[in-house]
């Protein structure tokens, strides 16, 4: 076994901490462009907050809730186009193999708030955002009587996350090594411990942070004090049994947030899972575990009473959100990169923004002509695995 005092020397352009979507597609897009680049991820591919994501590729209709165009609204508006490239095959990566859950979403109104929304629907916000669904189309679940709401398409579609890191990480396998822990932090150069024991110094030219919460401990280990890091925390919560069909919704309310939004998986068994956020997880971190599964059962009961409820499991995740700090807490326009002495934070505050990041550090590393020593072969190093998504875990079942 290799000693620190002996440890491997190996120098690239680039080195990326964190080994999410976010990371991954940096990795890509670095490696294309030249870049000699190598990845680091101490626990499992997408461990993080990817594995919790509800894969929806927003375009920003959910944000313009309010009837205006928001900065999150416009700055997300042009992803959904973005990942469909990538999905053909024709994009910046490629996503080809990716297993596409939906390919969009619905937005459901309750009668209560179908005239205060009637005018934002005719609004030049969402024209050719979203279309009003006839009954006939609609997901079985809203053809039922009782239903009185209405319903309107949204063209975005619902990725598996865990396709997705497949799909990143298997052409840059060879330049992601799992380590147990980097130390000793100087300028461009660190030490790392990989799993298979082996020590290697590593120097770059750019350290780049993509480890979502994690940044804020790598930061403190390399002395910077900025970029400050906010976490917004959510109770999402599973439901499993019973359920009709799969579904990707989000429920209108009476905010710019969604009630309810609703997306769906399958456990190991290829039991269809229900998993909900929306303001129902924002608010639900005022509540303990068993008050959020009876908010989450209220809601359901309310907005479909027509479900059979008696065979319903359930359960919650708790969750958070990592993001550059910002005034009040609130929450960021857009994804974010901020440079401190050759270390590059970066956080995409929402999953469809990985390309947008990725776009904005490049341009950022060729204004600073950050040196690209083309392809090179990396030696053999311990490889890493990608995490189980949390509805496939036995476990977390009440």
């Amino acid at each position: 076994m290799t000693s620190v005092n002996e440890a491997k020397q190996l120098n690239v352009d680039v080195v990326i901490f964190g080994g999410g979507i976010a990371g991954l597609w940096l990795l890509t897009r670095l490696r294309q462009a030249g870049f000699h680049t190598l990845l680091l991820e101490t626990e499992s591919l997408g461990a993080g907050q990817t594995r919790y994501s509800q894969g929806i590729i927003h375009g920003g209709t959910k944000y313009a809730l309010t009837g205006k165009l928001t900065a999150s609204s416009e700055s997300i508006f042009t992803m959904p186009k973005i990942w469909r490239d990538c999905l053909e095959g024709k994009g910046q990566v490629d996503l080809s193999s990716v297993k596409i859950l939906s390919e969009h979403q619905y937005m459901w109104s309750t009668p209560s708030l179908l005239s205060r929304l009637s005018g934002f629907f005719a609004s030049r916000v969402v024209r050719g955002r979203m279309v009003a669904v006839n009954k006939n189309d609609r997901p079985a679940v809203f053809q039922n009587k009782k239903f009185k709401g209405k319903v309107y398409q949204l063209d975005e579609p619902v990725l598996d996350a865990g396709s997705v890191i497949n799909a990143l990480a298997g052409p840059n396998i060879n330049n992601i090594m799992h380590i147990k822990n980097a130390t000793g932090f100087s300028e461009n150069n660190f030490t790392v411990e990989a799993t298979n024991g082996e020590s290697w110094n590593i120097t770059a030219e750019k350290i780049i942070l993509a480890a979502g919460k994690g940044n804020a401990g790598l930061l403190k280990q390399m002395g910077h004090v900025i970029p400050e890091m906010q976490l917004r925390p959510l109770q999402m919560v599973m439901v499993r049994g019973g359920l009709p069909e799969k579904l990707y919704a989000h429920c209108l309310g009476a905010s710019a947030n969604p009630r309810i939004t609703i997306t769906s998986h399958e456990d190991k068994q290829g039991t269809i899972v229900w998993y909900m956020g929306g303001q129902l997880a924002e608010e639900g971190i005022h509540r303990s575990k068993e008050e959020q599964i009876d908010k989450a059962k209220k809601e359901l009961q309310s907005l479909m009473p027509w479900l059979n409820f008696t065979l319903m499991q359930w359960s919650t995740l708790n969750i958070s959100r990592a993001e550059p700090k910002q005034k009040e807490g609130k929450r960021p326009a857009t994804s974010f990169y901020y440079e401190d002495n050759n270390v590059i934070t970066t956080w995409p505050t929402k999953l469809a923004l990985a390309p947008n990041l990725a776009d904005d550090v490049l341009k950022h590393l060729d204004k600073h002509q950050v040196t690209k020593s083309g392809y090179k072969d990396m030696p053999e190093f311990s490889h890493v695995e990608v995490s189980d998504l949390p509805w496939q875990e036995e476990s977390r079942w009440m």
